[in-house]
């Protein structure tokens, strides 16, 4: 394995946190993470961001802030932003949208369903922000998905408008900016997709509950089935076979991306290839060498993270762990999974010839988990940032690219969806 330095930055002014789900390049070229509290009622999400002048996180916006709901209003929390960082480049604008899971402050439970029409207790909505990275200040924030989470987000930036699935309904959405109208295409199954993404042309793509490849048309205002699906393993039914993440490539081309399952593929999609474009599967993101007798949870077999270098290499983080233990032990995640001892090994792929190597080996520094990555990015110095999951307090990782030409922030391909 290549020896890239790995420093671990730990959320030390939210020491509660749990989980890192959105981790994105802002227009400015630097890193922006939530520090999400998902096990704790009445906590608001922080938005850190990696400071590269000073080597350290610093606390740019704290959702208890928003007007709309602060945490004493008591109702259930807008305790994180999952998949929803998106970035303006023109406005030097860095939205975000909000999430539940969390109850109000003093509660115990958060259950979506019977806090529905509970006027004290029920989640608000998702609110959305608009953070400037130029002025450095939360310029507005508004509720753009009445009563229900954003679970993914992706940004237009020329039509101006945001695409997002909403939970619990798993509602497929088009939210207009500038008229504040939101647009409801219908349910596309009962499992969320972890992502949003969108071709060259602006049209957006995600997948149903068996992985199928939706397509919404901005021209015609329609959503669509594809007769694409992700690829998967033989053993496994397509059930819950989501997407979970995806990155562009460098050219605009084709997207490549990884499925939310067990034993998770990787695949590149093709958008423009044909009218209904085509899907390439490149094989397990996670290791075949498995033990098959038992059940491996997906927050043990599990691959994310997916960012192209300034080296136009593929970058991903695969769990890695012995097949031969069977007994798992419970990690500091907050739903209590039981899980086996893994690490989180940095892949590098090459979008060329598709071969795979391991470049390095992430690591808190502590017994807490380290292998589940949510997503992946790189700042205007080409070091890679990665999202810690399952060990509290979360953070960010950061491995050290030793990059000979920086890409600054002109040369950047930002990810228009979180």
């Amino acid at each position: 394995m290549s020896s890239h330095n790995v420093r671990f930055y730990p959320y030390d002014q939210v020491p509660v946190s749990d989980t890192t789900w959105s981790l994105h390049t802002g227009p400015d070229g630097r890193i922006y993470s939530s520090a999400c509290s998902e096990g704790r009622g009445g906590v608001a999400v922080v938005v850190a961001r990696y400071n590269d002048e000073q080597d350290a996180l610093e606390y740019v916006l704290d959702a208890a802030d928003i007007p709309q709901d602060p945490p004493s209003a008591g109702r259930a929390a807008q305790c994180k932003i999952h998949y929803g960082f998106a970035p303006s480049p023109r406005e030097g604008i860095l939205y975000a949208a909000t999430h539940a899971s969390a109850p109000g402050a003093g509660e115990h439970h958060f259950n979506v369903n019977a806090d529905w029409g509970d006027e004290r207790k029920a989640f608000l909505g998702s609110i959305l922000m608009a953070y400037d990275t130029r002025e450095e200040r939360m310029l507005w924030s508004r509720v753009f998905i009445p009563r229900e989470g954003c679970r993914c987000l992706a940004y237009d930036d020329e039509r101006r408008q945001f695409y997002a699935v909403g939970w619990p309904r798993n509602h497929f959405l088009v939210y207009h900016l500038d008229s504040g109208e939101l647009t409801d295409h219908g349910r596309i199954g009962s499992i969320n997709p972890q992502a949003i993404w969108l071709d060259r042309i602006g049209r957006a793509y995600t997948t149903d509950d068996f992985g199928r490849i939706l397509r919404y048309d901005p021209d015609a205002d329609r959503l669509e089935e594809t007769p694409l699906y992700l690829p998967r393993s033989e053993f496994a039914s397509g059930w819950h076979h989501v997407v979970y993440d995806a990155v562009a490539a460098p050219d605009g081309e084709s997207i490549f991306g990884v499925s939310w399952t067990v034993q998770p593929h990787l695949f590149r999609h093709w958008p423009m290839d044909g009218p209904d474009g085509r899907i390439e599967d490149l094989g397990a993101g996670t290791q075949a060498e498995r033990n098959r007798h038992h059940p491996i949870s997906f927050f043990q077999d599990h691959a994310g993270g997916l960012v192209f270098g300034a080296d136009g290499m593929l970058y991903y983080v695969a769990a890695r762990w012995d097949p031969s233990v069977t007994e798992a032990r419970r990690r500091s995640d907050v739903d209590g999974h039981l899980i086996s001892l893994a690490q989180g090994i940095v892949m590098q792929l090459d979008p060329d010839t598709y071969e795979r190597k391991e470049i390095a080996e992430l690591d808190r520094g502590d017994d807490k988990a380290a292998h589940y990555v949510s997503r992946g990015s790189m700042d205007r110095n080409g070091d890679l940032f990665f999202g810690n999951i399952l060990a509290v307090p979360s953070g960010i990782f950061r491995v050290e690219m030793n990059c000979p030409e920086p890409p600054g922030v002109d040369g950047l391909n930002l990810r228009m969806w979180g």
